[in-house]
């Protein structure tokens, strides 16, 4: 693994290596096309845990060649070797030109000759159909970068320039203008009616937590302009909101990623029933205004 003395932008060794090999790999790959690699999601905002994804944003001056396409899905099948069990599958993120992450955008909509037909499906977005610029992306567990918006939204924006960790490169608030209140807010309700209109799945325990920590996370955001964890927001939502949603979101936060023998346990039938009953009420609350509000 790539050596890390002095590199160590988070607590844990294997991933800092794991991150070190990124860095190293991406460089060799980008050339002067690299920008600045920066660490968004939980590792930005707070309360990452030894099994959080790590989110990753690579910043270049253009849209990635074909050789450096090539370089890069090379490289993240590499790191998938690594000596590091958990990590070397726990990156989650895009590659993104500057000029399209400078502020979201719904043009250009396409890169350059790569037009996509209006019925292609987001791979990253559960099949959304095209909307703005897609990145080159990695999911989870992958090897394989693939075109997705999936990072190219407000949220990440914002993360990213208000609180991302810089790993290489410039501070990301010279890179991304800052978004809007309303703005964020407004995505954050496509977000929700996006969410719902896929029935919120809930075959295990860890999918129902995942669907009140989202919402909780979204109500947040109506209500302060900003982005916080799920562990957080919902911590404040146990106060802000109608004191009736207290024990299903208490007992949402208590389950931690990572608890293998809880998490993937069946969804009770009772909390199916209440966390859609928090959906629509979520979904109430973001046309009615932020709580209290």
């Amino acid at each position: 693994m790539t050596q890390t003395d002095g590199f160590s932008p988070t607590p844990y060794a294997e991933l800092n290596g794991v991150l070190a090999h990124l860095l190293a790999g991406a460089r060799a790959a980008l050339k002067d096309n690299f920008v600045g690699l920066y660490l968004q999601g939980s590792f930005a905002v707070g309360d990452f845990t030894p099994w959080s994804d790590c989110d990753f944003i690579v910043v270049t001056h253009e849209d990635l060649t074909p050789g450096q396409l090539a370089a890069l899905q090379a490289l993240h099948a590499q790191i998938h070797t690594l000596p590091a069990p958990y990590w070397r599958t726990g990156l989650e993120g895009s590659y993104a030109p500057a000029q399209v992450l400078r502020r979201w955008s719904t043009s250009p909509r396409d890169p350059p000759g790569e037009p996509r037909p209006d019925d292609w499906a987001d791979p990253g977005t559960n099949g959304s159909p095209p909307r703005a610029y897609p990145f080159w992306y990695l999911d989870h567990g992958s090897k394989t970068l693939v075109r997705s918006e999936h990072d190219n939204t407000r949220v990440v924006r914002w993360s990213l320039r208000e609180k991302g960790v810089t790993l290489a490169g410039p501070e990301p608030r010279t890179l991304i203008d800052p978004v809007p209140p309303e703005s964020l807010k407004a995505e954050v309700r496509e977000t929700l009616e996006r969410c719902l209109g896929l029935g919120l799945p809930m075959p295990m325990v860890a999918w129902q937590a995942f669907w009140m920590g989202l919402f909780c996370r979204i109500l947040h955001t109506l209500a302060t302009g900003e982005v916080t964890s799920k562990k957080a927001a919902m911590t404040w939502a146990e106060e802000a909101l109608d004191p009736a949603w207290r024990g299903l979101i208490a007992r949402a936060r208590a389950l931690k990623k990572g608890d293998d023998a809880t998490a993937g346990l069946p969804a009770d039938p009772a909390e199916i029933a209440a966390t859609l009953a928090f959906a629509e009420y979520a979904r109430h609350v973001a046309g009615a205004g932020p709580p209290g509000g």
